[in-house]
């Protein structure tokens, strides 16, 4: 695991943005198949990445979709797509046929299983014929959830089957699709941006623990794991 420390949010967030934007040039004739999480997070970097990076950014060659999605419709505060449509996409020069949400709106199993088709017809496969996304944008909960899985969710981990299931917040009972191991454990690179004091245990248990919650596990069976994050979420010696 490479680990990225920043002074802040914002200098973590606009090092990330610059690192993505890198990792595309490095590769100038290929087409990026990424996928993004929602939360509070990271939308300080989508609106970054509106206001001073729009013109640095190969737009065409991105493919868009998401981790994961709140059961709610698209015009709810809560919805992962509406956040990022509203502070990045909506303000870019991309097509909206490179842009792939999940609908939360629709019936969860149903949508589940629409999305994983989606998926699977548009990113290409690894050899053991899951889609390979090659960028996964991974957050975590102060619980240390990461792509709706909770803790005493983690047989969605192991599932082999589709690439996105359904799962539900504990706290409150929202629904909610998103992402499965067979979908994290094939991508080609996954990048936590993990920030905030509150996030120190997490920070702890996925650097210096061993599989204590989801977001652990993940970032010790993924491959190419990147972590970016503050100061304030590294925790004190």
């Amino acid at each position: 695991m490479k680990i990225y420390p920043h002074h802040t949010n914002a200098e973590t967030a606009h090092a990330l943005i610059r690192h993505i934007i890198r990792l595309m040039e490095e590769q100038p004739d290929k087409i990026f198949h990424l996928a993004f999480s929602g939360g509070t997070t990271p939308s300080l970097m989508f609106d970054l990445w509106a206001n001073e990076y729009r013109a640095d950014t190969a737009w065409k060659r991105m493919r868009i979709f998401w981790v994961d999605e709140r059961c709610v419709p698209a015009d709810d505060s809560d919805s992962n797509y509406g956040t990022m449509h509203n502070l990045l996409l909506s303000k870019v020069p991309i097509a909206e046929e490179y842009i792939h949400p999940i609908c939360g709106a629709n019936d969860p199993q149903a949508e589940a299983l629409r999305y994983s088709n989606v998926v699977r017809n548009y990113v290409p496969r690894s050899a053991k014929g899951m889609p390979a996304f090659d960028m996964i944008l991974l957050g975590a909960g102060d619980d240390g959830h990461t792509a709706s899985i909770f803790p005493g969710q983690e047989y969605l981990l192991s599932s082999l089957l589709h690439p996105y299931e359904t799962s539900f917040n504990p706290y409150n009972g929202q629904q909610r699709v998103g992402m499965t191991g067979a979908a994290l454990f094939n991508a080609q690179r996954l990048i936590f941006f993990i920030t905030g004091k509150s996030k120190q245990r997490v920070i702890h248990d996925i650097v210096a623990s061993g599989d204590t919650c989801p977001a652990a596990f993940v970032a010790h069976h993924a491959r190419n794991v990147e972590l970016f994050t503050d100061t304030s979420a590294c925790p004190s010696e």
